[in-house]
């Protein structure tokens, strides 16, 4: 992949195919025409190739820039030297290394009628099942660092497929769609926006039901070493999965040992629907909102979560957190003890704390 700065491929995202330039803000609340398929695929990178083969050496047939959606074919597995990662998504264009595709859908829903009442008030937590969705503002100026940025390159704010946030209100746009109101509830800079309400689908208390709640003996192991986690009933293993922890290595090759996840066995100390994640430097700083199925088991803020920014599991890729697929961090919320309710979606665990997480090395 070519180098270019995040301001760059910003404003490069106005270029990206498939009808997905920015619209003229009037027009924000439609929903791009996204490719019709079962499968379809993000880019998350700033600009990536498409290759004739599933091969970096391969001939080049084309760019993509971040968000330009495509229809993900079938994954293979092909070859990228000295990379974890060897599997590549097969486009009708030709071939993309998968860690830069998000794996999305276009699940567009039917807005509700009325917000039932719940401990946070009038609302109800919903997951982003298209894509993205294109956001305004309701409250300026902007707050939070992304939100900012995003304005100032003349962007609008967005979400992505997998994404979970509070909605607190309705109402009707100009042309009468249906708009919900984003107001995240923790963790939030306290800014506060308005999406096609299409582009959401309601969380129900099903969904996040505990599983089996009667086994005692739990606890997940995370091999920083291999990449991955496992969920251990007494000595069964009964869950696996790659993730990505905390990278020693920043984009420049510099070590940076403070991101790395921390080795030693902690208890979970506090489980979130959904949280806003920010933190860094200017330059090193992160600042993502609606971060999905958050099990919290360092005092530091370090949780498994959902992760919808990059694909690339089996590599280290974040500050410290353990990067998971949103159904894997779904399952172990899920499964951990105790259990958190979606009204309020967030709960804190008295210590000793709850299901014992161990990081560990080889």
């Amino acid at each position: 992949m070519n180098n270019v700065s995040r301001r760059e491929f910003l404003k490069l995202s106005t270029l990206s195919l498939g009808g997905l330039a920015v619209r003229p803000w009037q027009k924000l609340f439609y929903l791009p025409e996204f490719p019709q398929s079962e499968r379809l695929g993000r880019v998350t990178g700033g600009k990536i190739d498409i290759k004739a083969q599933p091969d970096t050496d391969s001939q080049t047939v084309g760019v993509l820039y971040e968000d330009a959606v495509v229809i993900w074919l079938r994954e293979v597995v092909g070859k990228n030297l000295y990379r974890n990662n060897q599997r590549w998504v097969e486009t009708p264009k030709g071939f993309i290394w998968s860690p830069y595709l998000q794996p999305v859908e276009y699940l567009p829903n039917q807005p509700v009628q009325t917000l039932e009442q719940t401990s946070l008030g009038k609302g109800m937590w919903v997951e982003v099942s298209v894509p993205y969705v294109d956001l305004f503002l309701d409250n300026p100026p902007p707050r939070s660092p992304l939100t900012k940025d995003r304005l100032e390159l003349g962007l609008p704010p967005r979400l992505y497929y997998s994404q979970v946030v509070w909605i607190d209100g309705m109402k009707s746009g100009s042309q009468g769609q249906a708009l919900y109101r984003i107001n995240e509830k923790y963790g939030s800079y306290g800014d506060i926006f308005w999406g096609e309400a299409e582009a959401f689908r309601p969380i129900t208390e099903e969904e996040i039901a505990p599983i089996r709640p009667e086994v005692d003996d739990k606890r997940v192991v995370v091999n920083v070493t291999y990449q991955t986690m496992s969920c251990y009933e007494g000595k069964d293993e009964v869950f696996f999965t790659r993730i990505s922890s905390g990278a020693k290595w920043d984009a420049y090759g510099n070590s940076v040992d403070v991101w790395a996840t921390p080795i030693g066995n902690f208890p979970i100390w506090r489980k979130l629907v959904s949280l806003h994640m920010s933190g860094g430097t200017t330059g090193g700083g992160w600042d993502l909102p609606g971060v999905g199925w958050v099990s919290l088991f360092v005092g530091s803020g370090v949780a498994i979560h959902s992760t919808f920014w990059h694909n690339n599991y089996g590599e280290p890729m974040s500050r410290g957190c353990v990067n998971a697929r949103p159904e894997d961090s779904k399952w172990v919320l899920r499964w951990s003890s105790p259990h958190v309710q979606l009204d309020p979606g967030d709960l804190t665990i008295p210590w000793p704390g709850g299901t014992k997480v161990e990081v560990l090395e080889g």
